[in-house]
């Protein structure tokens, strides 16, 4: 049996800072925006080519602190030009960045493994992601 992943909750204080940011400074896709009432709303959006969905809103409960998500990955095949689009885009970010003697150091992984490079971020509310390079996936 497959157990998917198809859902991360990023906890958020303004939502519609969060929607600008992950729709329109990311372009990720809108995929849902409910809002049944003024105490409710949740918004889905997904990152290109993924299966799996981000979801913030109001009312979603779980007592979660806004910026408290932490170390998300998305992955890229290609992490200059994911770096170039952030960079366009107006996105604080950390550059690519590998592991050298198990300290993270500026740039590109020199050899270009997969799972090598990195660039981190945060939304608005300090949520953190990172994103990675696999050309390849191990799976």
């Amino acid at each position: 049996m497959d157990w998917k992943l198809e859902v991360v909750i990023a906890p958020v204080s303004d939502v519609e800072r969060a929607r600008e940011f992950y729709v329109d400074k990311l372009g990720f896709r809108l995929d849902n925006d409910f809002a049944p009432n003024e105490h409710f709303r949740v918004i889905q959006v997904t990152p290109p080519g993924s299966a799996c969905s981000i979801v913030f809103g109001t009312g979603l409960g779980g007592g979660v602190a806004p910026g408290s998500l932490k170390g998300t990955h998305l992955v890229v095949d290609d992490i200059e030009k994911a770096h170039a689009m952030l960079q366009e885009r107006g996105i604080d970010n950390s550059g690519p960045q590998h592991f050298l003697d198990g300290q993270m150091t500026p740039g590109v992984e020199p050899s270009r493994a997969d799972y090598g490079t990195f660039i981190y971020f945060d939304d608005p509310d300090g949520n953190t992601w990172a994103v990675q390079e696999v050309k390849h996936h191990a799976r």
